[in-house]
């Protein structure tokens, strides 16, 4: 993002949980998971359930990362796996793009960037295994 705005980046709860990455003092937190656990609002400062997957699509990648697992295939390369399964990029794009939601969640976001505020994404998996929180990021990146 260019000029007086913020940026936008990423990471996962036990990172920030963990002092395991080092972000902005004054960053806007946004959990974006649709389904947070209790604990997750004391990590970040709103949570915008409407930007985590859609309930189908993630029980879907969910099953499909365990019949992997089944098979033998590690942790992370099976939720990798799973991904390309069950094409979640693009389903998960087409979904923020057809969300009327998702996309309101996005302007309050695109709203704190333009503001010159420093955005980070925060969602619970690691930053070894695929997540939707990175599509999230080119998202706002493509709509300034």
């Amino acid at each position: 993002m260019a000029g007086t705005e913020g940026s936008v980046r990423e990471t996962y709860a036990a990172a920030i949980q963990h002092d395991l990455v080092d972000l902005p003092d004054d960053a806007y937190l946004a959990g974006v998971v649709r389904k947070p656990m209790p604990w997750l609002h004391g990590v970040v400062d709103d949570n915008f359930p409407d930007l985590g997957p859609p309930e189908d699509l993630l029980a879907e990648t969910k099953q499909r990362e365990e019949d992997f697992k089944r098979q033998g295939i590690c942790d992370a390369e099976a939720l990798n796996a799973a991904w390309e399964d069950t094409g979640f990029a693009d389903r998960y794009r087409d979904y923020v793009r057809g969300s009327a939601a998702a996309d309101e969640a996005l302007d309050a976001l695109e709203d704190r960037l333009a503001a010159g505020q420093d955005v980070v994404l925060v969602c619970y998996e690691s930053d070894e295994k695929r997540c939707h929180r990175h599509l999230l990021v080119a998202e706002l990146e493509n709509r300034s």
